[in-house]
């Protein structure tokens, strides 16, 4: 691989104002994981990330903005998330309850269910997640 076009795309969200506000924590390194659904890698048939992959960050207008480099990738169920990942998301969450109900209130939004397959998706404490933890190691351009 040479080159971030070679890289595979890191997305955050849905392209609009979140994804926006995303890409701005990472760049700014308040952002240092992010936590996706198994079933969302199923629907895909996409492979789950590894610990040294690198990705090339994605703004909503398409366009790269970053490498990163993932340090870690944890699968667990939505009740073991804690308050070292809602505090790594860099989205201001002060407690896993104000993470949960925010990543809830996205999960059980039109736009993922709409990508799932499944207008009447919902998450529990069963439903199992993938944690992306990571480093930016090169910005491409500001967002």
């Amino acid at each position: 691989m040479t080159g971030p076009h070679a890289l595979k795309p890191f997305l955050l969200a849905f392209p609009g104002p979140l994804r926006d506000r995303l890409v701005a924590a990472v760049l700014s390194g308040e952002k240092t994981a992010t936590t996706g659904l198994l079933l969302e890698y199923e629907a895909e048939k996409e492979e789950l990330p590894e610990a040294g992959e690198r990705s090339a960050l994605i703004d909503s207008d398409g366009r790269e903005v970053a490498v990163v480099e993932i340090t870690e990738v944890q699968v667990l169920p939505l009740r073991d998330a804690d308050l070292r990942l809602a505090l790594a998301e860099g989205e201001g969450y002060r407690s896993v309850a104000e993470w949960r109900a925010g990543h809830e209130d996205f999960w059980h939004g039109e736009e993922m269910r709409e990508a799932l397959g499944d207008p009447g998706f919902v998450v529990d404490g069963e439903t199992v997640l993938v944690v992306e933890w990571f480093r930016v190691v090169e910005v491409l351009r500001e967002a």
